[in-house]
C-alpha cells in the first residue's frame, strides 16, 4: 500500500510523546530507528513489486469513504523514498546519541517523523495542492527542529527560516490558484492538458516563474539562499543531515523539476534559466564556502553548490542530463548528510564548530577523520567514489549537447569543492593537534555507527555505480524524460 509511507511516520509521531512518558530514552530511540528501518525496507521490497506493472495511484479511505488525496508511486517516487529512507535511517540512529544532551527526545523524534512524512507524501504527491500541502507538513516540522535547541543562534535561524519560506509557499500557492482558476483542475496530467487546450500562455509562464521563484527559495539556489547558511549550522547535527541532504531536495528541486516536466514540459527558456541558475548557483556558493571558518556553514554553502550541479543537469532536459542529475542528487544526499554528521561528532568532542581552533583530529578521532574523508572526496567528485560518477555523467551531459562553456565552468566548481573539503580535512583533523584537545575521544558507538554507514554507502555506490543506475537511477529518470515536451508554447 501506498500509503503505508506517510501513514507509519504519522502514526509512530502521534504515541511517542505518550510513550515517552513512559521511556525517555530507550523507547523512542527503538520505536523510531524501527520506523525508518521499515519504510528503508518497504521501499526496496514492497517498492519495487507495487510499481513492476507500471506506474500505480491510490485514493486514501477515511472509515471507507473517498479522501481527496490521491497518492501515486512511480519509479521517480520510489527513487527518492529510497534516498529519503536510508538518510533518515542513518540520522535516526546518530540521533541516539547525539541527542542525549538535548533531551526530550520523544518530541525530537515526533517532528523529525512528521518532516519524513512530510516529504515522503510530498513525493507521492498527484496533484498541486497536495504538494502545497506536504510542503507545509515538512516544513514546520524543520522550522521546530531547528529551534530544538532553543538557543539565541537557533531561534534567530528558525525565525529568519520562517520567514523566507512562508514567502517561498506564497508564491507556490499562488501558482496553484491560478492554475487551478484557469484549467479547473489540481491533477498533473490534467492540468497539463488544460494548458494545451487553454490560450493560456501568459497565464501559464507567470504561474512558472512563480514557481521557479518558491521552489528555487526551498532549494536555496542563489538568489534565493539566504536563509541556508544560518539554518543548516545552528540546528542539530542529524537535522543538519536532512535538511541538506534532503529536504532542500525534496521540497525544491524535486518538486520543482515533478511540476515543470508533468505540467509545463521544458522549454528552452525554462532550460536555459534553470541551467544558469544552477551554474551560478555551483559557482559563486564554491567560492563564498571557501571564506567560511565554521566547518558548518562551510558545509552549508557546499549544499547549495551542489544543488547547482544538480539542477545544471535536470534543467539541460537530455535523457542523460536528467540521468546525472538525479544520480548526483542521491550520492549528494549520501555524502553531505554524512559530512553533517561528523561535523556534529567534531562539534560534540570540541564544543566549537571554528576550524582556526581546531587541527590533528585524526589522532583523537580517526574513525570521524576517516569518515569525513570519504564524504570530502564523494562531493569533490573524486574517483571511485559516487560522486565522481555522477558529476562526470552531469559534464558528458553538457558536453554531448554542445555546453561546452558549462561544462568548462562545471569542472572549475569541482575543483573549488576539493579545494574547502581539503582546508576541512588540513584545519581539523590533519596537523599537529593542540594541547586541549588531546584528552577528547572518539564519537560514541552509534554516532561512529551512522558516519561508517554512510561511507561504506558512497564506498560502495563508487565501486558498483552501474548497477545502480540501472536499477535504481534510470526508471526515475526515465519518468521524467517523458517531460520534456513543451507546454507553455502551445497556448494559443
Amino acid at each position: 500500500m501506498v500509503f503505508l509511507f506517510v501513514a507509519v511516520p504519522l502514526v509512530v509521531a502521534g504515541v511517542l510523546p505518550l510513550l515517552g512518558k513512559l521511556s525517555k530514552r530507550v523507547l523512542p530511540d527503538i520505536l523510531s530507528n524501527l520506523t525508518f528501518l521499515f519504510l528503508l525496507v518497504y521501499a526496496a521490497t514492497a517498492g519495487r513489486q507495487i510499481i513492476a506493472g507500471g506506474p500505480v495511484s491510490q485514493q486514501i479511505l477515511w472509515f471507507g469513504e473517498p479522501v481527496q488525496i490521491l497518492l501515486g508511486l512511480d519509479g521517480l517516487a520510489l527513487f527518492m523514498l529510497m534516498a529519503i529512507a536510508l538518510v533518515s535511517l542513518c540520522a535516526g540512529i546518530f540521533s541516539i546519541d547525539y541527542m542525549e544532551h538535548y533531551g526530550a527526545k520523544a518530541n525530537y523524534y515526533a517532528l523529525f517523523l512528521i518532516m519524513v512524512a512530510g516529504m515522503n507524501g510530498l513525493v507521492l504527491a498527484k496533484d498541486l495542492f497536495q504538494v502545497y500541502l506536504f510542503l507545509e507538513v515538512a516544513a514546520v516540522a524543520s522550522y521546530a527542529l531547528v529551534a530544538y535547541g532553543l538557543g539565541y543562534e537557533e531561534l534567530e535561524a528558525a525565525f529568519k527560516y520562517l520567514l523566507l519560506s512562508v514567502v517561498a509557499s506564497a508564491f507556490v500557492l499562488i501558482g496553484v490558484t491560478v492554475l487551478f482558476g484557469l484549467t479547473g483542475s489540481l491533477g498533473f496530467e490534467a492540468v497539463g492538458r488544460g494548458l494545451q487546450e487553454l490560450p493560456a500562455g501568459p497565464m501559464a509562464a507567470l504561474c512558472a516563474a512563480l514557481f521557479v521563484a518558491g521552489f528555487g527559495l526551498k532549494a536555496a539556489l542563489i538568489p534565493f539562499h539566504a536563509w541556508l547558511p544560518d539554518a543548516h549550522p545552528s540546528a542539530p547535527a542529524p537535522i543538519s543531515a536532512m535538511l541538506s541532504g534532503l529536504l532542500i531536495k525534496v521540497s525544491g528541486i524535486y518538486a520543482l523539476t515533478r511540476i515543470f516536466f508533468s505540467v509545463f514540459g521544458l522549454t528552452s527558456l525554462l532550460s536555459n534559466l534553470l541551467m544558469g541558475l544552477g551554474v551560478i548557483s555551483a559557482v559563486v556558493a564554491a567560492l563564498l564556502a571557501l571564506g567560511q571558518k565554521d566547518i558548518k556553514r562551510m558545509l552549508a554553502y557546499s549544499s547549495i553548490s551542489q544543488v547547482g550541479y544538480i539542477v545544471l543537469g535536470i534543467g539541460l532536459g537530455t535523457p542523460l542530463g536528467i540521468l546525472g542529475g538525479l544520480f548526483h542528487l542521491f550520492n549528494h544526499a549520501l555524502a553531505k548528510g554524512l559530512l553533517f554528521l561528523t561535523s556534529g561528532s567534531v562539534q560534540m568532542a570540541t564544543g566549537t564548530r571554528n576550524l582556526d581552533e581546531m587541527g590533528g583530529l585524526a589522532k583523537r578521532m580517526p574513525w570521524t577523520a576517516a569518515t569525513n574523508l570519504v564524504g570530502s572526496l564523494s562531493i569533490a567528485g573524486v574517483p571511485p567514489l559516487g560522486g565522481f560518477w555522477s558529476k562526470l555523467v552531469i559534464i558528458m551531459a553538457l558536453v554531448q549537447a554542445g555546453r561546452w562553456p558549462y561544462a568548462v565552468i562545471a569542472v572549475l566548481a569541482s575543483v573549488l569543492t576539493l579545494w574547502y573539503y581539503l582546508l576541512i580535512q588540513r584545519k581539523a583533523f590533519f596537523g599537529k593537534i593542540e594541547e586541549r584537545w588531546k584528552d577528547i575521544r572518539e564519537a560514541p558507538f552509534w554516532m561512529t555507527a551512522a558516519t561508517v554507514i554512510l561511507a561504506l554507502l558512497c564506498i560502495g555506490v563508487g565501486i558498483f555505480f552501474a548497477a545502480v543506475l540501472k536499477s535504481w537511477v534510470q526508471p526515475a529518470a526515465d519518468v521524467l524524460a517523458q517531460g520534456v515536451t513543451a507546454v507553455i508554447p502551445r497556448g494559443r
